[in-house]
């Protein structure tokens, strides 16, 4: 026999607050999983662009990049060179 609503069992109307609850609480964390992820993605890709150009001189984002391997030293020299004329 079904009563009411036979799915939530003996629990009725709080059985279905209670899916519903669950329910929404999964989509909330989805959403915050997401925007985490997106958070995470953006943060690394400005790590290393413009963010850090912001306030340093063209010598200094060139010694940078040559410091963390990003150019060699023909490059580096380069640009310097570039830069004096």
């Amino acid at each position: 026999m079904m009563h009411g609503f036979g799915s939530y069992g003996n629990f009725g109307w709080i059985g279905m607050i209670l899916n519903l609850v669950l329910m929404i609480a999964v989509l909330v964390g989805l959403v915050l999983l997401v925007i985490w992820a997106v958070r995470r993605i953006n943060g690394n890709n400005t790590q290393s662009g413009f963010q850090n150009v912001a306030g340093q001189s063209a010598r200094d984002v060139a010694q940078t990049r040559y410091a963390k391997g990003e150019i060699n030293r023909e490059e580096y020299q380069q640009i310097l060179s570039d830069l004096v004329h």
